[in-house]
């Protein structure tokens, strides 16, 4: 061997060498060092996880009763995932599953398409990976051919599975406050990190509105996690180890089935009388509240819907529906959403702010049939005169000329449109101090502020529209009739050229819940709350408590203390002796006619706002028993009249079902709401207190 081939051969059994070498090091590095990763990475490969959905807890109020509850449905879902992976694209599995399902291929293809910024339910507003619910109704007949006949449905699952249920006990339906479900997205799923999903479950469905939303935790509960053991073609060869699911908890609520079905009852009713009498109605709504608590008894809106409609997936119509205009937005709460003009139902504030402002509570005051704001006269409701008065009888025939006396001296006093310093604006700071302008508090999503305007508003406002205004104050409202459009281009002509200003008309349409203010039916039924329960403002609660399937009580939900009035004692006791003579003598005496007043008195003030170019917005807040409160209970109708023709009477309605004054069992006996909790029997079944 030639020293060539000896030094060859010598680099060659290095390089030999040194490859076992690092072989050896990295089979080493592998079965050693990370010996333990590449274990459980192993592991991993022949097993699944499989998630276990839970329960979703239900919805009771505060006797136990259901008002959302599960039941039990074979749910049919499609894998988009599994469906692609078809040389078809799917289509001759779906075109066979319709044919189970008795709808046509293309009534298949638009549940199981994603929805986009410009895609017309139905479709899939969830996720892309996860099983796509197409029919919740199926007959178990059905089912059984797509479970038996795989390899014709690769893709398609049908299992039973908890679906939501909408009892309605009583005729209570509550929709706008118990809310609904709905698919739940990347985002959120991004924003959860430790949500877990598993296709067409409770796990995989989020609160959208209501108190499904507000508590969406507490409800959940907890997924279970099962491990299966699959072979390298993935068919289940066992179970390696289960986690069982934890149930949601039920939530208790404050409303009451009796009250908030006769609540309901009577708004609607409400509603078809003013269209009986030739009115438009549009929308109402109706507030039960505890005055010393703040808990809510009942919460009703109208327009209302169906919350089953969103079992199983919605149709554009109805979605359209649920939104449009055309069948009156029923989704939005009036009751927390809807923000209104009060009326005369705000001069509790008013009154309030004069004798804190110096005018006598026991003084004499005239009461014309208008008066002179400035150059302009302010009169009172069809321009009656009522002669002297005290400020009692000023609340029973709901004078606003005495109000309107109050608030331009007091705009006078404080510079008028050329303010002084730090102008004192009485009425306006005891408006927000009575909770008006800000949120209650309630535990639900997306209350309303309502509006309390002021000089700042006033300017804001000003600014925003000005350019708009001064528009108009040149060119008009063409397309409008003549003297519509002569009244807007005046506004719109003033508001250009001083609209900032806080003048006298807003200080005195101010005093009586006109103008600029606005608030929402719940704002209103905490501010008499707060006139009977001595002076302070409660904080309204829907939920009580969230209890196990078991009975075992997870928390209480106990309202949160709320501030007092800055107003004398004498000025609310002198107000709820005032508010007690208007069922009886003044503007809703009528309404009350007959009214068993020996069993319950009831303290009450109508309301009847102005709204250009529609009807009256009617109103009517009381409370009762009016020497010893309890409850106060609010309606309000738009587009409807006076409030003591159209608000008042259901309002009265609401009484009787309470206190069972017409020969039927009263709902709440002696208006006392349950001290306890309603106990959750072995079998699950619930028992009232």
């Amino acid at each position: 061997m030639n020293s060539r081939s000896h030094q060859r051969l010598v680099v060659l059994h290095v390089l030999v060498l040194s490859l076992l070498v690092i072989l050896v090091g990295r089979l080493w590095n592998l079965q050693v060092m990370d010996g333990k990763h590449y274990r459980q990475v192993a592991a991993e490969n022949r097993t699944r996880d499989i998630v276990v959905p839970a329960v979703r807890g239900q919805i009771l109020d505060d006797m136990g009763r259901p008002l959302v509850r599960n039941r039990t449905a074979l749910v049919v879902s499609v894998d988009r995932t599994t469906l692609s992976r078809q040389k078809d694209g799917g289509k001759t599995v779906l075109t066979r599953l319709a044919k189970v399902l008795g709808i046509t291929y293309d009534q298949l293809n638009q549940r199981v398409r994603l929805c986009g910024p410009v895609t017309k339910r139905p479709c899939w507003p969830g996720s892309p990976y996860q099983p796509i619910p197409v029919d919740n109704k199926i007959e178990p007949k059905k089912a059984l051919q797509i479970v038996e006949r795989q390899e014709d449905f690769p893709g398609v699952s049908a299992t039973v599975q908890a679906v939501r249920d909408y009892p309605r006990p009583d005729g209570a339906s509550a929709a706008q406050a118990l809310g609904y479900l709905q698919p739940i997205t990347q985002e959120e799923l991004d924003q959860r990190k430790g949500l877990k999903v598993t296709g067409f479950s409770g796990v995989d469905l989020i609160g959208r509105d209501g108190l499904e939303a507000r508590y969406d935790t507490d409800l959940r509960g907890g997924p279970g996690i099962r491990k299966v053991n699959v072979d390298s073609k993935g068919r289940v060869t066992g179970i390696a180890s289960e986690q069982a699911p934890r149930p949601g908890g039920n939530l208790v609520t404050n409303l009451d089935a009796k009250v908030q079905g006769a609540v309901e009852d009577a708004v609607m009713k409400a509603v078809k009388n003013v269209r009986h009498d030739g009115g438009k109605a549009d929308s109402a709504a109706g507030v039960v509240m505890d005055v010393r608590t703040g808990q809510v008894v009942a919460l009703a809106s109208y327009p209302s819907y169906d919350l089953n409609i969103w079992t199983g997936g919605v149709s554009q119509t109805e979605y359209d529906g649920l939104l449009g205009k055309g069948q009156g937005e029923p989704l939005i709460s009036r009751a927390t959403q809807g923000m209104f003009a009060p009326g005369s139902t705000f001069k509790i504030s008013s009154l309030a702010a004069a004798v804190g402002d110096g005018y006598s509570l026991n003084g004499t005051y005239d009461c014309p049939g208008s008066y002179d704001v400035g150059s302009r006269a302010f009169h009172n409701f069809e321009g009656q005169a009522h002669g002297s008065m005290n400020l009692h009888t000023a609340i029973v025939v709901s004078c606003d000329t005495i109000f309107y006396k109050f608030a331009y001296e007091e705009w006078q006093r404080d510079g008028a449109v050329h303010p002084v310093k730090s102008p004192k604006d009485p009425m306006v700071k005891m408006a927000r101090a009575y909770g008006f302008g800000r949120r209650t508090g309630i535990d639900l999503p997306s209350e309303s502020a309502g509006r309390i305007p002021d000089r700042g508003w006033k300017q804001s406002y000003w600014d925003a529209t000005k350019k708009s205004d001064c528009k108009h104050a040149k060119t008009g409202y063409p397309g409008e009739p003549p003297d519509r459009e002569g009244y807007l281009k005046a506004i719109a002509r003033e508001n250009c050229a001083e609209g900032y200003m806080w003048r006298a008309g807003d200080a005195a349409n101010f005093a009586v819940g006109q103008g600029d203010v606005l608030v929402t039916p719940l704002q209103l039924a905490r501010a008499y709350a707060a006139v009977a329960n001595g002076g302070t403002l409660v904080t309204p609660r829907l939920a009580r408590a969230v209890v196990r399937p078991d009975g075992t009580v997870v928390r209480r939900i106990d309202p949160p203390a709320g501030p007092k009035l800055p107003v004398n004692p004498e000025v609310l006791t002198y107000l709820r002796k005032a508010l007690a003579g208007v069922p009886t003598e003044g503007t809703a005496k009528g309404a009350f006619a007959g009214f068993d007043f020996k069993k319950v008195a009831i303290a009450g003030k109508t309301g009847t706002a102005e709204v250009y170019g529609k009807k009256d917005t009617a109103w009517f807040a009381s409370f009762a028993p009016a020497d010893s409160p309890r409850l106060v209970t609010v309606v309000m109708i738009s587009q409807a009249g006076t409030g003591g023709q159209y608000a008042a009477p259901a309002v009265r309605q609401i009484w009787e079902a309470i206190f069972g004054l017409r020969g039927q069992p009263a709902a709440l006996p002696y208006g006392k709401l349950p001290d306890a909790l309603p106990s959750f029997r072995p079998d699950g079944t619930v028992a009232a207190p």
